[in-house]
């Protein structure tokens, strides 16, 4: 049977999400709104003067082939991380779930690196793969490849995509994991009675009843890899070489920040905050049927 709260008083459940209500209304709605307002406008670098210029911020960078680039580059990227990501976590959850002794050790440092900052990770990635002095470098030039991510922008995208990676694995770890351990025991022996094979149990009865788990992970990892990931472009690449790493939410920045174009960067935020909810109604619109529970 469903309990359900009710209050006597009418005005007390509004005072409960006053808190939380306040931080989305300062933290995202009036950020978003003002965003939408200055991406109307033109101004000067230092914002003395304004200009109402309506949707030509927004015509200009759809004809800038610069911002196209950064697009297609966000796509691959947001994709690559997610892939990577989920499928080195997803592996490490079936392996953890499996570990009886020392169990607890192997899941603690698996969690470790997601208390690690985006500039930290950045930073620890930047010096395995250094061209001069990294470990890293220095094993592939044993096998005669030579790493240099500052030139080589296939390099460069390579980098900022496994230390992308690296800081995501922990956090899908952790749900994957969850989700293992809630699977009934008894659906895996009976499929293990019916004579199928450990892969073709994991395929056929583990995997999709992972799905919601899955589901999840996927737009939280679309998420990540657009907004959260500024700090590491910022500290291995900057957006370089030849801006093969400037995905979009750091064009703003160097577009907002360093360019000062204002009304440009302003637009850009609007069409990345666009791009985000399409594509999470997407996800659950459509791939929403496919969950098996």
């Amino acid at each position: 049977m469903e309990k359900r709260v009710i209050f006597e008083n009418k005005i007390l459940p509004y005072f409960l999400l006053l808190p939380q209500l306040s931080i989305v209304f300062i933290f995202f709605i009036l950020p978003g709104a003002q965003a939408l307002v200055l991406s109307m406008f033109r101004e000067d670098a230092f914002g003395i003067s304004r200009e109402f210029v309506g949707f030509e911020n927004f015509q200009r960078l759809f004809a800038d082939p610069n911002y196209l680039h950064s697009v297609n580059i966000t796509f691959i990227f947001s994709i690559s991380v997610m892939i990577l990501a989920m499928s080195t976590a997803l592996y490490l959850a079936v392996m953890a779930d499996r570990v009886i002794r020392g169990n607890n050790f192997y899941k603690t440092m698996i969690i470790w690196p997601y208390a690690v900052a985006p500039v930290v990770s950045g930073v620890m990635w930047m010096f395995l793969f250094n061209p001069i002095v990294g470990i890293i470098t220095y094993t592939l030039e044993q096998f005669g490849y030579k790493w240099n991510h500052s030139l080589n922008a296939s390099q460069a995208f390579l980098l900022v995509v496994i230390a992308a990676s690296w800081k995501q694995i922990s956090y899908n770890f952790l749900f994957f994991l969850a989700g293992l351990q809630g699977i009934p025991d008894s659906l895996i022996e009976a499929a293990a009675i019916d004579g199928a094979k450990p892969g073709t149990r994991f395929w056929k009865v583990v995997f999709p009843l992972l799905s919601p788990t899955t589901f999840f992970l996927i737009v939280m990892n679309v998420m990540y890899s657009f907004f959260q990931t500024f700090g590491i472009i910022h500290q291995v690449t900057s957006g370089g070489p030849n801006q093969a790493t400037n995905i979009l939410v750091y064009k703003v920045y160097r577009d907002g920040f360093i360019g000062l174009n204002l009304g440009g960067s302003s637009a850009q935020s609007v069409v990345l905050m666009i791009i985000v909810i399409v594509l999470t109604v997407l996800q659950f619109r459509f791939l929403e049927r496919k969950v098996e529970y």
